[in-house]
């Protein structure tokens, strides 16, 4: 039984995001551990641990939550960009 838990910055993933993400690697276990049998689903486990920005690090900076707000916003508006108001 596989669990898999993915550790991210509070609001970089909207819930779409976090189902289709789920998805997807329950959907990769399947074929890699599971050998394709798609039953092994049932026991794959996956938990996203959101945290606040500013308690994250990288190479000594650290973002805010209004930096990681801005970087969504500037994602969203490059996948839909018919869409002016991103939704976080």
């Amino acid at each position: 039984m596989p669990y898999v838990q993915i550790n991210t910055i509070k609001g970089i993933l909207n819930a779409d995001q976090k189902q289709r993400l789920m998805e997807k690697i329950a959907d990769v276990l399947v074929e890699i551990e599971g050998g394709g049998n798609p039953e092994f689903k049932k026991s794959v486990w996956i938990n996203i641990q959101e945290s606040e920005a500013e308690g994250w690090s990288m190479s000594g900076l650290r973002p805010s939550t209004q930096q990681i707000a801005q970087f969504v916003a500037v994602r969203d508006t490059q996948i839909n960009p018919q869409n002016t108001e991103a939704t976080p």
